[in-house]
């Protein structure tokens, strides 16, 4: 079977949208499975649908990567959008044709390649996912490095390049999952522009000419299959072999902060998909709908659930009782906190429960589990501690969410071991909680308490959550009897018990 390419994907009859050649606009430094799964399938959408005629040149922001297999397929590749929607199940696929070709700076040629992208007038806009350890100044990269290890250094003499070209600014647009993720990647430029001593007029290019935008990014991307069975199947029905076929779930919004001018020189209010990719101000509001929302939902019933013996986040969702748990959560105690337009947060919310029922993805609910103390803290507190403020009175599934944190966290212990806190299910097998070595060696030391000395225990705790909870009135005694309900009837008739 031969690889992708242009001339074997004509021989293949592949019937899609293609765009064979167009100037390079973009250069984007990350060319993993994310990137291309989400950032240049929406550069492609606006090849389609707005005639935006650009392409994307990649960079491998560290020295192992895919610039050659790229390169070998033309930057072709396969994408999968696998979901459901609207209970409806979705399996499209596209052969995206965004990518240009992508290059590897370590090699002496690929270097002088991206400083020829830097200083080119088709380039607008530079995309970054370099993931979380990406955006940092690291005083060991110099001015003369070919190239220097950090992407910020990479990225500033970039900047410079074009700078002393006498080329306008560009839009920069980072993807990272860290918060004020724009503002953060500015600051390390501006660190080494100091520690450079580059000119006083290029940190004015950077700081005034340049657009730095911080993003928010939200789509699943399971990425490559690895069923070979399902590969050649595949390979058979495309009539090509492709080793860079991406997947990603068919949910997918990206959220730029920036001006309102930014709007009209993107591509992709143009291209017709202004609810999937748009610009704001302050993306704020829309961070609190996906952590409130979206992880606030997992960390809410995940942990409940596995006692009540569900392994997979699907199957949660053909439980009645546990997905009417979450929905009642969502609906009527976390959205009403929310400072959004209701509509949009209704429909984010039905988004999510098509979303955790993806047929596609088998999402373990112990793997959302892992440091539950301080995602409880950040993604369901916030909406508990408002709900609270607002009502005058406890909100039902979030305190209840609560309890069956402690349940899982207390559940028969065993031991503590290197890899954490052993504790028995119900069903009869242990299950290890992982977490802060503080946490795990807390409720290790209170594993022979009462439930009622524990409760006051975990409530009382200020390391956990910043705040003593027991002053929170009738928070003790109903966090006590939501657990012992979990302890004597299940967890499942827990949740039934606040619908």
């Amino acid at each position: 079977m031969e690889t992708l390419n242009y001339k074997v994907l004509e021989q293949s009859g592949y019937k899609g949208y293609i765009k064979k050649s167009a100037p390079e606009k973009v250069l984007q430094f990350g060319e993993g499975n994310f990137l291309r799964a989400f950032v240049d399938y929406w550069f492609d959408l606006a090849n389609e649908k707005a005639d935006w005629n650009g392409k994307c040149v990649l960079v491998q922001p560290i020295a192992p990567g895919l610039a050659k297999m790229i390169n070998q397929q033309e930057g072709l590749y396969t994408l999968y959008l696998r979901g459901s929607e609207k209970g409806q199940k979705v399996d499209d696929m596209r052969v995206i044709s965004s990518v240009s070709r992508c290059l590897n700076p370590y090699e002496a040629e690929d270097y002088k390649a991206m400083m020829e992208v830097a200083v080119s007038d088709d380039l607008e806009i530079i995309v970054s996912n370099t993931t979380e350890a990406g955006i940092v100044y690291d005083p060991a990269c110099q001015k003369d490095d070919c190239p220097p290890s950090s992407f910020p250094a990479k990225l500033t003499q970039v900047l410079y390049n074009r700078f002393k070209a006498g080329k306008p600014g560009i839009i920069m647009l980072a993807c990272e999952l860290i918060d004020n993720n724009g503002k953060e990647l500015l600051n390390c430029v501006n660190q080494y522009i100091d520690q450079w001593g580059l000119e006083e007029g290029f940190k004015k290019y950077v700081n005034e000419d340049c657009t730095f935008c911080g993003s928010l990014v939200d789509r699943i991307v399971p990425g490559r299959i690895r069923d070979p069975q399902e590969v050649a199947a595949l390979e058979e029905k495309h009539g090509y072999a492709d080793p860079l076929l991406d997947v990603g779930e068919v949910f997918g919004v990206w959220v730029i902060e920036g001006p309102d001018w930014l709007s009209d020189k993107l591509p992709f209010r143009k291209a017709g998909i202004e609810d999937k990719v748009f610009v704001t101000p302050d993306m704020s509001p829309y961070k609190k709908r996906k952590v409130r929302i979206l992880n606030g939902a997992h960390t809410g019933f995940v942990l409940g659930a596995y006692l009540a013996g569900q392994d997979i986040v699907r199957d949660c969702m053909n439980n009645e009782t546990i997905k009417g748990f979450m929905n009642k959560m969502l609906y009527d105690e976390v959205i009403p906190t929310l400072p959004l337009d209701k509509e949009d947060l209704m429909n984010f919310a039905a988004a999510v429960q098509d979303r955790f029922n993806n047929p596609f993805v088998n999402h373990e609910l112990m793997s959302i589990s892992l440091n539950s103390t301080s995602k409880w803290k950040a993604r369901n507190m916030p909406s508990f501690l408002e709900y609270i403020k607002e009502k005058g009175q406890l909100p039902p599934c979030l305190t209840m969410s609560l309890a069956a944190y402690i349940a899982f966290y207390s559940n028969d212990i065993q031991e503590l071991t290197d890899a954490g806190l052993v504790c028995k299910r119900p069903k009869g097998n242990t299950y290890t909680v992982s977490d802060d070595r503080w946490a795990l060696e807390f409720y290790y030391a209170h594993k022979d308490d009462s439930a009622a000395d524990l409760v006051k225990a975990v409530l009382s705790n200020t390391q956990m959550w910043d705040q003593d909870l027991t002053q929170i009135p009738g928070l003790e005694a109903q966090v006590l009897a939501d657990l012992e309900l979990i302890r004597t009837q299940g967890a499942e008739a827990a949740y039934a018990s606040v619908l």
